[in-house]
């Protein structure tokens, strides 16, 4: 069942953008066990974990047994704890402050760790949600060269759409995402879309659902 579910919402991205199709990322959090690994014996492996700790839980025990095994961050990044990010996660997507973005380098570098990284935007100005104002996101972007490494690779933006989930508000907030990447950093790949909004995120142009 949940590899039917998988490659139904696959099937629908590919309808919407059959070209350059996004990647879908498996959202494993508060998912038993047994879920993860039928997921993983139909052919998923690529998952989204919003807390650290589960994802290691999960994952770390097994990851050698599942070749090509990608697990991503997508919950906002915490400068105490990201340092436990490295080993397992390939990705991250909730950088949202530029104190996180200097310790989360400071730490790749450390420990010569590959970490590839999304920096999150409030473009809905919502109190709930983590990330850059607009106008310090573009500052940061005019200035990527001096937030890179050998280690820790700017992958990207990512946003969220409003709570409200208003579909003219939603289609708002991702249009002017890409944008942003339009007019700032062209080759940056869009994280953004979930269950409820992602296929007007594929049709604004996001990279990974």
């Amino acid at each position: 069942m949940v590899k039917e579910n998988y490659q139904f919402i696959l099937d629908q991205i590919k309808k919407i953008r059959p070209e350059n199709t996004p990647k879908l990322i498996a959202v494993s959090k508060k998912q038993p066990q047994e879920k993860i690994t039928e997921a993983l014996n139909g052919g998923i492996l690529c998952f989204g974990e919003n807390q650290i700790k589960e994802g290691l839980d999960k994952f770390l025990p097994i990851q050698d047994k599942y070749p090509g095994l990608e697990i991503h961050h997508i919950g906002p990044v915490q400068s105490g704890t990201l340092r436990k990010l490295f080993g397992l996660f390939s990705f991250t997507h909730g950088v949202g402050s530029e104190s996180t973005l200097k310790e989360l380098i400071n730490q790749a570098n450390k420990r010569q760790a590959i970490i590839k990284y999304f920096l999150q935007v409030n473009l809905s100005l919502e109190d709930t949600k983590s990330g850059f104002e607009k106008k310090d996101l573009i500052e940061i972007i005019k200035s990527i060269d001096n937030y890179k490494s050998d280690f820790a690779e700017f992958h990207g933006l990512m946003t969220m759409g409003p709570s409200s989930g208003e579909e003219v508000l939603t289609r708002k907030v991702f249009k002017e995402l890409n944008q942003i990447r339009k007019d700032f950093c062209p080759s940056a790949k869009l994280s953004m879309g979930m269950s409820g909004d992602y296929p007007i995120a594929v049709e604004e142009g996001s990279d990974y659902i």
